[in-house]
């Protein structure tokens, strides 16, 4: 079973904006390992994650999960290839959790912030990428409370955040 990848970050930055040129490489390098990812299925670094993941010379159908705060399919960017409208807003952040088996976030507001807390109650992994601000660098390298022993993970780019992946699955 192909692994999940869950990338969570700020919705608000856009094409030629290093934050989404990072989360566009990195999703096409994720699909490239053999990765499928998860996302919210709306703009900035989920727009920018499903894009690369779609330029991938290893794109293979459902490689990109959209997970959508609306029941409007029509609300996923054009990068969405298995789209799931919750209905839920804001709750559907929990199904993105759940469903990946790492998350790697992207600088961020309060969705994100929440994002990466319910990861952290859900035991789950989160790489933190340092360099574009937000919640992602606020938390990289700490723990959120005392209920695990790693910290969230400080990753600084798509290479230290491949390798990782490697040595988390294999």
């Amino acid at each position: 079973m192909r692994k999940v990848i869950g990338i969570i970050g700020s919705a608000f930055s856009s094409p030629g904006d290093p934050m989404f040129e990072f989360a566009k490489e990195l999703g096409k390098e994720l699909v490239s390992a053999g990765y499928r990812i998860v996302c919210g299925g709306l703009g900035g670094v989920m727009k920018a994650a499903a894009w690369g993941a779609m330029e991938s010379d290893n794109y293979f159908e459902s490689s990109v999960i959209c997970i959508l705060p609306s029941s409007d399919k029509s609300s996923a960017n054009e990068f969405c290839d298995l789209i799931i409208p919750t209905g839920l807003g804001i709750n559907r952040n929990i199904i993105i959790i759940n469903t990946a088996d790492i998350l790697i976030a992207i600088g961020g507001g309060a969705g994100t912030l929440s994002e990466m807390a319910f990861a952290w109650q859900q035991y789950k992994t989160v790489l933190a990428v340092d360099k574009f601000g937000g919640w992602a660098e606020k938390l990289a390298g700490i723990k959120i409370d005392d209920r695990k022993t790693q910290p969230i993970l400080r990753v600084s780019s798509i290479y230290e955040i491949m390798k990782l992946l490697k040595d988390f699955f294999d």
